[in-house]
């Protein structure tokens, strides 16, 4: 098969397809001309989740949280259905603790001097962070997250006082644990620009961020943002 074959297959950008053979998200090959091709049982197997083809998804990941789901509680992105697949592409869903990801999460805490500070990536089901920085659960319900709002914008979503916002006060983790009242959330892309998740800071009373804080937790983001587009999917 070869890229756009594969793109109108899976229902994503040809550029796509081409950052995931490349990254070796998807197994390929190059023809003498230059140009890549993959099998189509390999397709098959990302689209179906055949047990023969797992070197294609993230470990002790379910194959259905990186489609769509059929009647979200929650706001989705128009490339929803990409952005699931880059998603799944990416390899970090359910990986261990890195340093690289810790680092950036301590900083964005300390930069805007929140207590709470999240790198979160978004399936379909659950919120799951990759590094958090004063919160115990390593994910959350998707109906339940901040971030889901995040993603839908080009830089920084905010928050000052979710008790006062319809949108969050009925919220889970607003009403208990960790009692959300600030969240600012960046989003975090891919090379083709679909946003994976976000870098997100929370306090438990409310406020604004400073100029030099909204700068700092940018530039932290454009730095995890860097980092995710370096990685290579894990593969089995």
């Amino acid at each position: 098969m070869t890229t756009s074959e594969v793109a109108r297959l899976l229902g994503v950008a040809t550029s796509t397809v081409q950052i995931w053979m490349e990254s070796g998200a998807i197994e390929s090959w190059k023809t003498p001309g230059g140009h890549r091709r993959t099998r189509l049982s390999l397709v098959q197997g990302l689209l179906h989740g055949k047990d023969d083809n797992a070197q294609l998804r993230p470990a002790a990941s379910n194959d259905k949280e990186f489609l769509p789901a059929l009647d979200p509680n929650y706001p989705v992105p128009a490339d929803e259905r990409a952005r699931l697949a880059a998603v799944g592409a990416s390899g970090l869903v359910d990986t261990g603790e890195e340093a690289r990801f810790d680092r950036i999460a301590r900083l964005a805490a300390m930069v805007t001097g929140s207590p709470i500070a999240l790198i979160s990536l978004l399936t379909s089901t659950r919120q799951w962070f990759k590094a958090r920085v004063g919160l115990e659960p390593r994910e959350t319900p998707r109906d339940w997250a901040f971030c889901s709002h995040a993603v839908l914008r080009e830089e920084m979503f905010v928050v000052e006082d979710a008790l006062g916002d319809e949108r969050f006060r009925d919220n889970p983790l607003v009403q208990g644990d960790p009692k959300i009242r600030f969240y600012a959330g960046v989003p975090l892309r891919d090379r083709a620009g679909h946003p994976l998740g976000t870098l997100c800071v929370i306090d438990r009373e409310p406020r604004r961020l400073r100029a030099a804080e909204v700068q700092g937790l940018l530039d932290l983001a454009a730095i995890a943002a860097a980092e995710i587009q370096a990685s290579r999917p894990n593969r089995f």
